[in-house]
């Protein structure tokens, strides 16, 4: 049976899987993807008559208007209904199509006011591309209108053909379709074989006419994709608006992580110090030997405090990775670990202090995963560079079942290594092994 992925053929959902008996060439006349794009091919000639017809005359007014202080607004109004007509296209693709295009940039208006607004529509380049679909569109939509439509008719025409043809001799006086004819011979199609042979080809007609209008429907997606939706530019910018969003509520996370180390952890410890030295300190005169043990037992919460204060310190950048580098500082997180992991190392140079700290504390989490979660035996760690991207690798045999959609640390992990453009991969079967490898650019080698 074969499995068809995205629309389903009976109800139209998006992301719905259908398992069906006919192979896809069949039954596509009768899906409801082929209907829709059909829908969308013979909606598109009205449209785009109407979006053509309202971009030249806007156009043409304004430009007529421009030796009069009135060309301009009307030129800056048809850019702006432009606009309107392009948020009415992409929302036909999407309900038609299931083309989902995201809103271009909005206007970025420098003051208030209408002259404002003008000057924003103009300068957007959003208003200039719906202009010019609104221009290129009409001659694709007619052609595609003529196709699909031609290809529709005569594959079903033919098709049915059995079942219509006694009409030619019972009403118009002939045998049956006519093929060819001129003054002395005519050509119809009337016997038996003939009939049939035209049922086939309009089964071949039918058959082939979804995938024609999908081909067509294709190059529509290209042109409300290309020209409706927004730059790759602003997209990026809208990326790295968000990834600032990410780091900076990542180290806002990471500042009160610290403040409740310290005020839960170390600094609790001192203030149960300097009480218990306080009370040596008292007990010094009148019981020295009670005071000695007072004093020992205060000489190990200072031990245990400054121990804190180390894991805190590594935490937040450890000295060792500034000193010696990622080797030596992975081979230490390594060693902490609960089960043995094996380390290997191989860079040609430092990457960027940003990036190098980054990577530590990737692969220190990660394996702290292992170390927690996993029921593993053994684990790898594998740091590489392959061109411009610095390559983090962590193996581990245990149970598996690792999954950042789960809403886990690794969802984290990942919107953190997004945030600097990088890529959080994990391959953790049911049952292992689980294999997480996580990409960085490599930015700014030390000198």
């Amino acid at each position: 049976m074969a499995t068809d992925y995205g629309y389903d053929s009976g109800l139209g959902f998006p992301g719905t899987v259908r398992r069906h008996r006919l192979p896809a060439g069949l039954r596509a006349p009768f899906e409801g993807r082929t209907w829709r794009e059909f829908g969308y091919v013979l909606l598109s000639l009205p449209i785009s008559i109407l979006m053509f017809t309202y971009a030249v005359t806007m156009v043409s007014l304004g430009a007529g208007l421009l030796v009069t202080f009135l060309g301009i607004p009307v030129f800056a109004a048809g850019l702006a209904g432009c606009r309107g007509l392009g948020a009415l296209e992409r929302a036909r693709a999407r309900g038609l199509l299931g083309l989902e295009v995201a809103d271009p940039e909005p206007l970025r208006t420098r003051g208030s006011g209408f002259m404002a607004w003008i000057g924003a529509v103009l300068k957007s380049g959003t208003s200039w591309r719906t202009l010019l679909y609104s221009v290129l569109h009409l001659p694709w939509a007619l052609f595609s209108f003529v196709v699909a439509v031609n290809f529709w008719v005569y594959g079903w025409a033919l098709l049915t053909y059995p079942l219509w043809f006694w009409v030619f001799p019972a009403y118009a006086g002939q045998d049956g379709l006519q093929l060819y004819g001129d003054q002395t011979h005519h050509i119809y199609l009337d016997n038996p074989f003939e009939i049939g042979v035209t049922a086939l080809v309009g089964l071949l007609f039918t058959l082939a006419t979804p995938w024609i209008v999908r081909a067509l429907t294709t190059v529509d997606r290209v042109m409300v994709h290309g020209l409706l939706g927004p730059t790759r530019l602003s997209a990026r910018v809208v990326e790295l608006e968000s990834d600032r969003g990410v780091v900076v509520d990542t180290a806002a996370a990471d500042l009160r992580r610290i403040e409740r180390d310290l005020h839960d952890g170390a600094q609790a410890r001192l203030v149960a110090l300097a009480m218990d030295l306080g009370l040596a300190k008292e007990k010094l005169t009148e019981d020295p030997q009670a005071a000695a043990r007072m004093v020992d037992e205060a000489h190990g919460e200072v031990k245990t405090a400054l121990q804190e204060l180390r894991d805190l310190a590594r935490g937040i950048h450890p000295a060792v990775l500034t000193d010696r580098g990622l080797d030596a500082a992975l081979s230490s997180v390594a060693s902490r670990c609960t089960v043995p992991v094996q380390v290997e190392v191989d860079l040609p140079s430092r990457p960027a202090p940003a990036i190098e700290g980054i990577a530590y504390f990737t692969v220190s989490e990660l394996l702290q995963n292992v170390s927690k979660h996993a029921r593993a035996t053994g684990a790898a760690v594998d740091v590489w560079r392959v061109e411009d991207r610095l390559l983090l690798q962590v193996v581990d045999n245990g149970v598996g079942g690792a999954d950042v959609s789960a809403g886990s640390g690794l969802a984290g992990l990942a919107e953190r290594l997004d945030a600097v453009d990088g890529i959080l991969v994990v391959d953790s079967p049911v049952g292992g092994p689980t294999r997480v490898t996580a990409e960085l650019p490599w930015r700014g080698d030390r000198v």
